[in-house]
């Protein structure tokens, strides 16, 4: 992990509670501008994109390391009582912590805002969904398939003559503006579609460990 007094966020502490992409993209940026970033994994399998690939550096997947650089990564099991202590304490000391679970799923754990903030009023918490915190749809996860299903990008992707395709993105910051490209088609999709993906699957190597690379 780098950081510096000259760096923006320098002195920022955040605790990181997101797997796969969309959280952990958001709080690699924070650790891009040089805030202490720590990152809770499950001390079992680690986070899921550990093991999306290939293709694979040294055992460790490329699309983890990606969205994952300048952290420090803790173990820790949320769903236990002793894991629960572990984040409220860390949370004391924390000025952010960031989360990319569906509604409901902190609290049922015991970490809602209100627990993690108890001593440390200050603490601002981000929560990412895939479809809100209200409404019909906000306990769907939102994974990259279901998006490129909703939107419409399926239907305008593969060949003219066969069936639709996913799209398979290739640097971060990309699936955001294809995601949007494919909403504004969305209306002329002519069928729901479904697709499927495999990964294959590595042991979660480094898990507890420090995510920086040089």
């Amino acid at each position: 992990m780098r950081s510096s007094s000259t760096e923006a966020l320098y002195g920022i502490k955040v605790l990181d509670l997101c797997r796969v992409v969309s959280g952990p993209f958001a709080t690699m940026h924070l650790g891009d501008l040089g805030a202490d970033v720590v990152k809770i994994e499950d001390p079992r399998i680690g986070d899921e994109s550990r093991r999306y690939g290939p293709p694979f550096v040294n055992g460790e997947s490329s699309y983890f390391l990606s969205v994952n650089r300048n952290k420090r990564s803790c173990a820790i099991d949320l769903k236990s009582a002793a894991g629960r202590d572990a984040v409220i304490a860390r949370a004391k000391a924390a000025d952010v912590v960031i989360d990319n679970f569906r509604p409901g799923t902190l609290a049922k754990w015991g970490l809602c805002y209100a627990a993690m903030s108890a001593d440390n009023p200050k603490l601002i918490q981000c929560s990412i969904s895939g479809f809100g915190r209200t409404g019909p749809d906000a306990n769907r996860p939102g994974y990259d398939l279901i998006l490129q299903g909703e939107s419409g990008v399926m239907d305008i992707t593969g060949d003219p003559d066969g069936p639709e395709g996913r799209h398979f993105h290739r640097r971060p910051g990309y699936r955001p503006l294809r995601v949007t490209g494919g909403a504004r088609r969305a209306d002329e999709a002519r069928a729901k579609k479904t697709c499927s993906a495999s990964s294959s699957p590595t042991s979660p190597n480094g898990v507890g460990s420090a995510l920086a690379r040089p």
